[in-house]
């Protein structure tokens, strides 16, 4: 299914690969020559496109967007609305003390928006983070599987299968959240192919880390990996919208306050709606430097009424 998935997932967005260097072939049939061959970078968006009401805005063209690169207008090479591309997401449950409140509601709740979101040719893991990163389930397509892992989660339970990679995530006391986001993207999503989305459910505090929140960050830009977060904080220990949004509208995400069981559905509906109705952008940059550095993406609509979700930038390749 694994080698399946990345061929189907290649075979739809064709040339859609994000900020990564292809070759562009002359297509000359009167040419005998030798066939010669220049380096570009076609970089690749997944755009949510909301109204003033908050609905997904779904009858748009190419027209209606506008693009910029640190400032420089870029040319829609490529548009779509993408609804069949697989999606590739790993839900991650935070299972510290301040969780408690809600735990029982985040399993059924994921484990029905897992069955919601996920269509032939997706694939999903589960992972629980407090004083440790467990991965409770690997990349699946097997739903009930899934339900199984989330149900799995115990708040501050001791680690059974702990995440192997860069970062030590044992530690004595703490929320490795931002351990959680970093081997998430580093270990299981940097090899995959199409769209790719982390959902966590967490009140986005931290504790104890061994990675800061710009190197969270940092490693879902290069992954090309978006980021919802829906924040789920007992009143007694509060939730850190700042980290939160940061992390969300620096990938393209969305943060959704969900302190209740119905908020919490709605905010899963949300995500499993925004999911399934985005566009593909893709663009050629006017700046080829293979420098290696971020560059700032902005995306506006014509429409002024239109709110639009989409990352923040990429890192160019390095030569």
């Amino acid at each position: 299914m694994r080698s399946v998935k990345k061929l189907l997932a290649a075979s739809i967005t064709g040339v859609l690969a994000v900020a990564m260097a292809i070759p562009a072939l002359p297509q000359d049939p009167q040419s005998a020559g030798p066939v010669i061959r220049s380096q570009v970078n076609l970089v690749n968006l997944f755009v949510t496109v909301r109204d003033k009401n908050k609905r997904i805005a779904t009858d748009l063209k190419k027209e209606d967007f506008k693009l910029q690169e640190d400032g420089q207008d870029q040319q829609i090479a490529f548009f779509s609305k993408e609804v069949t591309l697989p999606i590739t997401m790993a839900l991650l449950l935070d299972t510290s003390g301040s969780e408690q409140f809600m735990l029982g509601a985040i399993q059924d709740m994921g484990g029905q928006f897992m069955n919601r979101v996920l269509r032939k040719g997706d694939e999903a893991l589960v992972m629980s983070f407090d004083t440790d990163v467990d991965l409770l389930s690997d990349f699946t397509d097997d739903r009930g599987q899934l339900d199984r892992a989330i149900r799995k989660t115990r708040i501050n339970a001791p680690m059974s299968s702990g995440m192997a990679g860069p970062v030590p995530t044992s530690h004595v006391t703490g929320t490795a959240f931002y351990d959680a986001v970093y081997l998430a993207c580093n270990e299981k999503l940097n090899t995959e192919a199409g769209r790719k989305a982390i959902v966590v459910v967490t009140d986005a505090q931290d504790e104890g880390s061994k990675v800061r929140v710009e190197e969270a960050i940092e490693a879902a830009q290069r992954t090309d990996t978006v980021i919802h977060i829906l924040l789920v904080a007992d009143s007694r220990f509060g939730g850190n919208t700042g980290v939160a949004k940061k992390m969300t509208e620096e990938t393209g995400g969305r943060m959704i306050v969900a302190n209740s069981e119905k908020h919490l559905a709605e905010a899963f509906d949300q995500i499993s709606e925004e999911l399934r109705s985005q566009y593909t952008l893709g663009y050629y940059p006017t700046n080829t430097t293979h420098d290696g550095k971020f560059r700032k993406i902005k995306v506006d609509m014509s429409n002024h009424d239109l709110k639009v979700l989409a990352r923040k930038g990429y890192y160019a390749p390095k030569s």
